[in-house]
């Protein structure tokens, strides 16, 4: 299991979106007062849309926050299914956050390019502020699968042979996700039981592999928790 780890469950999904966005806000507001702005980093997936539409209903310093996102699919800018275009759609483009404060992974321009200009960006920001995770039902988080090389030097990836689809994508590495202030993982549904038991017997999911020196706040539904 991460070290540092802080583990809450929560009655079901909506609970775990509720106290994600506060858990946001109250980081924001932590950076703004400290640092005069707000750096973090975007879970993509399903799991996050939830708390992504509170926050776009939320009062914030919106013009103080960058968006950075922890992985992206290689696809047209403006598909559906690109973690940045999701985000807009349910937050980003409903808030006043200036357009050259969202930091989107070019991933229309291939992998390997992607990562190389998405690189510079992300040395420039560390530490972030804040950084959001999701995890699949294999332990995966970002981009970061089970049974692939992510070289540690790395703080962007290029990614191929995902095992779902897209192949094609970009992810933040280990290294990347780990440089941050503060830490929080949402994670909901019976099916990510499994992970979840095997992270906390120690198995080296890739899930495992993130976290520094801050805690890494697990917020977890019922379902997810199982017997936790």
């Amino acid at each position: 299991m991460t070290p540092n780890s802080q583990w809450d469950v929560l009655e079901d999904a909506a609970a775990v979106a509720r106290e994600g966005a506060r858990r946001v806000l109250a980081a924001a507001k932590r950076a703004i007062d400290e640092r005069g702005l707000f750096r973090i980093v975007l879970a993509g997936g399903r799991t996050p849309q939830a708390m992504h539409r509170l926050l776009s209903e939320a009062a914030a310093d919106w013009g103080r926050w960058h968006i950075y996102f922890g992985d992206e699919r290689c696809l047209p800018a403006d598909d559906n299914e690109r973690n940045s275009r999701a985000a807009a759609l349910v937050w980003l483009d409903r808030v006043p956050i200036p357009t050259e404060n969202v930091h989107a992974i070019p991933a229309e321009l291939g992998a390997e390019a992607a990562a190389a200009i998405y690189r510079p960006a992300v040395a420039a920001a560390l530490p972030f502020d804040l950084v959001t995770l999701g995890m699949g039902e294999d332990g995966h988080t970002a981009s970061l699968f089970p049974g692939q090389e992510h070289p540690a030097e790395e703080l962007v990836h290029a990614v191929h042979q995902a095992p779902k689809p897209p192949p094609d994508r970009v992810s933040l590495g280990f290294d990347a996700l780990s440089r941050a202030r503060e830490t929080l993982l949402l994670v909901t549904g019976a099916s990510k039981r499994p992970a979840i038991s095997a992270w906390r017997e120690g198995e080296r999911l890739p899930i495992a592999r993130v976290g520094g020196g801050s805690p890494v706040q697990v917020l977890l539904d019922r379902d997810a928790a199982g017997d936790l």
